[in-house]
């Protein structure tokens, strides 16, 4: 372990030690705060003191190596203590690798065609699919916003809010381009062509932090619904169309019948995108030098191709190839996240050894 990251932790052992101290005098703002401070502090420096033990551990069986006749069980105990110290390393480097506070959170799914025509519009009805069953796979609830659909059943654009255990924190890595290889329905003659489609995911924005939204910056439009949905829709202008003027950004929802609902999840899309693009933009500046391995999650990047005729997906970001589209189009994609979520916190580790 670096003698950095030993004083760290040595200053965080000291902070809980503080905090246990103030704990018996604070009144109840602060106590709560206090609080929600000693239980990220917590594990840390339990793991901090499994290894200062296991250090003093070590020590006393060196110290024992001399003696003949607990050489072997001084042996032993060292072997164990190494290993020990070895597995609280990792574990302590990973325990201090910073948080994103969004990742508990519910997400808006914003799938989108793009070039590519009626079949990009298809193979993103494909990837909602994928997403819808995955969240299903995870027992997330579903719920759509906004759906546009295309003359051969496709998808032009789709927002859906997912809510459940750490949605946003799992799904934040599939932000960017997706690209199909495939022989279209339409294509008489066989020959693959490729298309793509956006996804945009964005953590639904803490209400007391969220975007602060001005009203005379706003244009609020009503119309009445398209597609299925009875007589009721047809003769109700219940839909909702916000447009951000400052910005240029359009928000539409149409899938509820209470005109007062459309708006109000059509403000909360618009303020979660919004939020996105301050986050996006403060990043830029923090790491103008410097891009993320999984990719900064901007719609222009292509991250992943998914060629059907090679039954193959490849992301494009880790150099990942997988062999088994059909599964992953049928929302299988633990192993694909799994592996992003591994290599991004690869580069943290990296990261961190380097402060």
């Amino acid at each position: 372990m670096s003698p950095t990251l030993r004083d760290k932790l040595d200053a965080m052992l000291r902070r809980l030690e503080e905090i246990d101290a103030l704990l018996a005098s604070a009144d109840a703002a602060r106590l709560r705060a206090l609080g929600v401070e000693r239980a990220e502090l917590a594990p840390v420096t339990q793991l901090y003191g499994e290894l200062r033990a296991a250090e003093q551990t070590q020590v006393q069986a060196r110290a024992l190596l001399a003696d003949p006749e607990l050489r072997a069980l001084a042996q032993e105990e060292l072997e164990a203590s190494t290993r020990r110290l070895a597995e609280l390393d990792v574990e302590l480097q990973r325990a201090l690798l910073p948080r994103d506070p969004d990742d508990r959170r519910a997400a808006f799914l914003e799938v989108r065609a793009g070039t590519g025509g009626e079949e990009s519009a298809l193979f993103a009805s494909d990837l909602l699919r994928m997403y819808s069953r995955y969240a299903e796979r995870r027992g997330w609830r579903s719920e759509v916003v906004s759906h546009s659909a295309s003359d051969l059943g496709g998808v032009r654009e789709a927002i859906v809010r997912l809510s459940g255990d750490g949605v946003y924190g799992r799904l934040k890595f599939e932000s960017g381009g997706h690209r199909v290889q495939r022989v279209p329905a339409t294509e008489a003659q066989g020959r693959t062509h490729t298309s793509a489609a956006t996804v945009a995911v964005l953590p639904e924005p803490d209400a007391q932090a969220a975007v602060a939204l001005n009203p005379a910056e706003l244009r609020i439009d009503t119309f009445r619904a398209s597609g299925a949905g009875g007589q009721h829709i047809n003769k109700t202008d219940s839909a909702v169309r916000v447009t951000h003027l400052p910005t240029g950004l359009v928000v539409e929802c149409q899938d509820d019948r209470s005109q007062h609902r459309n708006k109000a999840r059509a403000l909360e899309v618009l303020a979660a995108r919004l939020q996105q693009r301050v986050r996006q933009q403060a990043h830029e500046r923090e790491a103008a030098q410097r891009r993320s391995l999984v990719g900064s999650g901007d719609r222009s990047d292509r991250i992943r191709t998914y060629n059907v005729p090679q039954g193959r997906v490849t992301d494009h970001r880790i150099n990942l190839t997988l062999y088994r589209i059909d599964a992953i189009l049928d929302g299988d994609l633990d192993e694909l996240l799994d592996a992003l979520h591994a290599e991004y916190q690869a580069e943290q580790l990296a990261a961190l050894g380097q402060a």
